[in-house]
């Protein structure tokens, strides 16, 4: 799939300089069935491998519903929960591998399990006064799985564990307490803020950017002196890249010069 823009379907995208915009518009809820989640696998592969963006936005139509996960009608409809999702796992971004470049995710709305769990996979969540939050996969029988990997190592274990085992509704207030949202705005302006904060990130260092993510992914079921030899020692590919860089170079030299850096992913 290249990167064309999108403007009808249950994904769509547009692109401002080096940032893209993916907007989740699957009627009234923008539930996720199997072909959807294929889409935004491909559509999230398509972003990673293209070298001229640096910052992806993911946001859902309308004001009530950001998303509610998975679309129990499609799979009463023969969709299975255990099908083929595509390239990037269950929404596109939980399993894309390698995937070095920011993720904001606007939420407005409900925002509930799978839904939860796919604006958990990006990097930064903004989201409005309006957001309301949910795992309550516990209620029909079956697990969060992907938050239940996340969030303990997110938030407080007996906070996460609460989530977890109730089910229960939490607004947007308790998110941003425990950092699971960044930032709270006005439903009218989620949108602005997310793509003023995607600008912040356009207009700095990708190669930086990429070598913070391998690391974090990397690093996390590591022990620290093992992942700092690894990062030290070049071992992983973003950072080797970034240590033979010009950007490495035109940082120093922009420093020294008293003027900004001018980026070039090289």
């Amino acid at each position: 799939m290249d990167m064309q823009m999108l403007t009808e379907g249950p994904i769509l995208t547009r692109r401002e300089g080096a940032v893209l915009e993916v907007t989740l518009s699957r009627g009234k809820a923008n539930a996720i069935d199997l072909v959807t989640s294929r889409i935004m696998g491909l559509t999230f592969r398509a972003f990673r491998d293209d070298d001229s963006l640096r910052v992806c936005i993911l946001r859902a139509e309308g004001e009530k519903f950001f998303c509610p996960g998975w679309d129990l009608k499609a799979a009463a409809g023969g969709d299975a929960v255990d099908g083929d999702y595509g390239v990037g796992g269950f929404g596109g971004l939980q399993e894309l591998p390698n995937l070095n470049k920011p993720v904001i995710a606007a939420v407005n709305g409900i925002c509930c399990g799978g839904g939860l769990e796919l604006a958990l996979s990006a990097d930064l969540i903004l989201c409005s006064d309006t957001a309301t939050f949910a795992l309550p996969e516990i209620r029909s029988g079956t697990v969060a799985d992907a938050a239940s990997i996340k969030l303990p190592k997110r938030i407080p274990y007996h906070v996460a564990m609460d989530l977890l085992l109730t089910g229960r509704w939490f607004d947007a207030h308790e998110a941003h307490r425990w950092g699971i949202v960044k930032e709270i705005t006005t439903q009218g302006d989620l949108l602005a803020k997310a793509w003023d904060l995607a600008r912040l990130l356009e207009s700095g260092p990708p190669l930086v950017y990429a070598a913070i993510k391998e690391v974090v992914r990397e690093a996390e079921d590591m022990r620290f002196q093992d992942a700092l030899n690894r990062v030290t020692k070049r071992q992983l590919p973003t950072v080797d890249r970034l240590y033979s860089s010009d950007d490495q170079l035109e940082g120093a030299r922009a420093f020294a010069e008293k003027r900004d850096p001018v980026w070039k992913g090289k």
